[in-house]
Parts: structure tokens; C-alpha cells; sequence
């Protein structure tokens, strides 16, 4: 798992706790069932059988593998539509391609994030490359689902390209997990999305024994995904594995220990943290629309069906079938 690897002794290391903070305390803990999307690549529904207030700004996830794909088994999404939310594309390893029908493009590999903004409406495609479809190789990633509020559903649609290197680098009190900031703040530690909705985003790797507590914006909720290994979570330590996603109460800080042996397949606990400013509108989905209302979702559809989301460029990228 490379993403993004660096030496934790050189980095700025996280503040301690004030004397006033509280720790966020576990709410939930629950376990993604796995299924397969798009043309039928594997993914863990990392969201599921949770409440939808306590994901609040954020409405879906998807873990994309992990998986060691054979030559010819690679699979992405065909061209499809979305409107009124942000998809974030955050690749561990592997290779993803994107495009989309405002020009926005290109390949996402490891450590890096594709961040679209679909907005009014927009039509896209991502698919692994066709070298990765005839080699095969390792494929891991996140998908994750941003709401936007009422007043930016029909925002102009954009694209952002974050080079696995552009990510604000941390280290923890005890220099034994490495914080990757993606998106929001961390510590006073920007990370280079920009998003609409105020959230922040980072993925930890915690290596044996370690500990990791950071601040957390009160505001913000706060959600811990385990993508591998296993350890605790919370002031009560917690136990968590593999595919389980964290709900955490109010508070200041959150703390993610890893255990001190790990499988020796998955040599660190790597965890994603993320949590936003919940936007608390109502939230009405269907398929690749969220909206406000049903008469909203019904105009999405109309739209799409009317050609409105724009067209698929000249040559477009398509996935990539080998000759059998």
C-alpha cells in the first residue's frame, strides 16, 4: 500500500491534547458488506446500515479492492451521469482513468485524487488503462460521495487533479503513524482539495504498537474506515478491522491505535478519517442523482435524457476489453 510513504522523524508532528479536551467517544461500529459496481469490479459498501444523519455531509463510499487482479480482469465504470453532489477518486495503488464532458481528465495512480464537482450535471467515465487490463496488477482505492447544499447543487461542474505529492505530510505525537491530509485542516495543516461543503479528509498509516490522537474540528462529525490491519478506536479502545467504518460522538480529538502484531500481508493499520460540517437539508437519491426533493430528482432524469449533462467528447476513453 504506497500511496504516499515518507519518514515520520522529518515531519511536523501533531500537538498534544489541551488540558480542556475531550476525546470523541464510539458510537457505532459496522462492518461494509461487499458487492460489485460498474462493470463489475469488487468494492466494500462502506456506508452501509448507517444513518444517514450521522454521515451527514457525506452519502456514499465505496472501498474499490483490494484486489490482485489477473490479466484481463480489470474493470471500471462506462460513461454515466451525476448531478447535484462531488465524487472523490483517491487511489492507494493501482491505476484509474478518468474523463468527463467538461474537459476535465487524466490518470489517477498511486497517492493521487480526482475530485469532480458534478454540480448542474455531468457525464463520466473511469476505467483502469488498457496496460492494467492486459498486465493485470494491484487495484485499491476509495470512492467517496460529498453532498453539496441546496445553494450549489447547480454549481458549474469542475474537475481537480491532487498529485499524491501535494498532500500535507504529519506525523504523530510518537512518530509511528504518518497523517496524509487530502482535503480540509488538520492541526493548521491545509490539505490541497477544494471543496464546497467544509470537510476535511486524510488517510493514516499506524504502524505496530503505535498511537495515533489528533484534533478534530468540533463542528465537524467524524467518521474512522479501516482499508487494512486491525487495532482500537476511540477512549475506550475499541477493537476494529478491515472493512469497518467508526461513527464517533462530539469531541476534540480522536485517537486510532494500531495492534501490535499485524497480518503480515498488511504490515500497518491504514485507516481514512473523514468528517464534515453536516449540511442537515434533505437528501433525495436516485441512482447517480442527489437532490433536495423527488420533482428535483424527476427534472435530473428529464435533463439527463434530454442530452443536458453535455456529450461524450470525440474519441473518447472507453473501457479497455481484451480480445479473447
Amino acid at each position: 500500500m504506497p500511496a504516499i510513504t515518507a519518514d515520520t522523524l522529518t515531519l511536523p508532528r501533531l500537538a498534544g491534547p489541551a488540558p480542556t479536551d475531550t476525546e470523541r467517544p464510539v458510537r457505532s461500529v459496522t462492518t461494509g458488506p461487499r458487492g460489485y459496481e460498474g462493470e463489475g469490479f469488487p468494492v466494500v459498501r462502506a456506508f452501509a446500515g448507517v444513518n444517514a444523519r450521522d454521515l451527514d455531509p457525506f452519502v456514499h463510499m465505496d472501498q474499490m479492492g483490494e484486489v490482485e487482479y489477473q490479466p484481463g480482469e480489470p474493470r471500471g465504470t462506462d460513461w454515466h451521469p451525476h448531478r447535484g453532489f462531488e465524487t472523490v477518486t483517491y487511489m492507494i495503488d493501482g491505476r484509474f482513468a478518468h474523463q468527463d464532458s467538461h474537459g476535465g481528465g487524466g490518470l489517477i495512480t498511486d497517492g493521487a485524487t480526482q475530485w469532480m464537482t458534478a454540480g448542474s450535471g455531468i457525464l463520466h467515465i473511469e476505467t483502469p488503462p488498457a496496460e492494467l487490463v492486459e498486465s493485470g496488477g494491484l487495484f485499491h482505492g476509495i470512492q467517496l460521495w460529498v453532498n453539496l447544499p441546496k445553494k450549489d447543487k447547480f454549481a458549474a461542474p469542475k474537475y481537480q487533479s491532487i498529485e499524491g505529492g501535494q498532500v500535507a505530510l504529519l506525523s504523530s505525537g510518537d512518530g509511528g503513524a504518518l497523517l496524509r491530509v487530502i482535503a480540509g485542516d488538520v492541526d493548521g495543516h491545509a490539505g490541497p482539495g477544494a471543496t464546497h461543503t467544509p470537510i476535511t479528509l486524510a488517510h493514516a498509516t499506524i504502524e505496530p504498537g503505535a498511537r495515533l490522537n489528533l484534533p478534530w474540528n468540533r463542528e465537524f462529525n467524524a467518521l474512522v474506515y479501516v482499508l487494512s490491519g486491525s487495532g482500537a478506536v476511540g477512549p475506550l479502545g475499541h477493537p476494529v478491522q478491515q472493512g469497518q467504518l467508526v461513527v464517533l460522538g462530539p469531541g476534540d480529538r480522536i485517537t486510532v491505535a494500531a495492534d501490535g502484531s499485524q497480518d503480515s500481508n498488511r504490515p500497518a493499520l491504514e485507516v481514512l478519517l473523514l468528517g464534515g460540517k453536516p449540511i442537515r437539508e434533505p437528501v433525495f437519491q436516485y441512482g447517480p442523482f442527489v437532490m433536495n426533493s423527488k420533482s428535483e430528482l424527476i427534472q435530473a432524469v428529464e435533463d439527463f435524457n434530454a442530452g443536458r449533462f453535455g456529450a461524450i467528447p470525440a474519441g473518447a476513453l472507453m473501457p479497455h476489453r481484451p480480445l479473447s
